[in-house]
């Protein structure tokens, strides 16, 4: 068992601390719930121990299907033993169904399914307020090589396969979802987390949000939502 260290790191919605192996960090996932780049802030109970949990369902999932992910093993009811990353500063965001940001920015009523895939990309950072870039903007600041984007690319297409078919059987949408990615001795790895926090889930009957935005929208029933994405998942009743 390794020896949490210090903290290295806290964000919105993790803590990442050393421990005494050189590759590999702990990750505390918090309570604490954020909107619209820190704007709105409050807690969702339990959230912490809940997207912990439901991200490594679908980072042992993703392993086993060939997607090389940071995830080692759970280490705690809220800790996450995973690899040690260098993150690259671009944030991916898959798209399947428009809602939240791209219905507005194209006019598209939300829950209109895209014909395809869409990819957007961000340049991750809390003080710009994560601007949205191409390819172009990410060679010129040097964010990731194009031998990179092209991996990225791929594999971001490659997790969404996988997610969709996945969550079908669960009887959900995926709607869109994020994803960050950094280098693990020399390799592209897909890291930070796979949740209700960053993604949007819907029910494919009723379409109920099971997702952040209840908390966004402020629609109510919060850790209802997270809760039993949890159980869709594993099978169990989140204690």
């Amino acid at each position: 068992m390794v020896q949490k260290l210090e903290q290295l790191y806290e964000g919105k919605a993790k803590r990442v601390y050393r421990t005494d192996s050189p590759d590999l960090y702990l990750v505390e996932f918090k309570d604490d719930a954020t909107a619209f780049n820190g704007a709105k802030k409050g807690t969702i109970r339990n959230k912490g121990a809940l997207n912990n949990q439901i991200s490594a369902v679908f980072f042992r999932l993703l392993e086993k299907r060939g997607v090389p992910t940071h995830f080692v093993e759970l280490a705690g009811e809220r800790e996450m033993l995973v690899k040690a990353l260098e993150i690259l500063k671009v944030e991916v965001v898959v798209r399947n169904i428009a809602a939240g940001s791209l219905a507005k920015r194209l006019g598209l009523p939300e829950g209109t399914a895209l014909p395809f895939p869409v990819l957007e990309f961000y340049y991750k950072s809390d003080e710009l307020g994560d601007p949205m870039i191409n390819g172009y903007h990410i060679r010129a600041l040097g964010l990731a090589s194009p031998e990179q984007m092209a991996k990225i690319e791929e594999t971001a297409l490659k997790v969404n396969g996988i997610l969709l078919e996945y969550l079908a059987g669960k009887d959900i949408d995926l709607v869109d979802f994020k994803l960050e990615f950094g280098t693990h001795k020399g390799g592209l790895v897909l890291g930070d987390e796979i949740s209700p926090d960053t993604c949007r889930f819907w029910d494919r009957t009723t379409r109920e949000k099971l997702d952040k935005d209840r908390f966004r929208r402020d629609l109510g029933n919060v850790e209802g939502a997270y809760e039993e994405m949890f159980r869709r998942l594993t099978g169990k009743k989140f204690e």
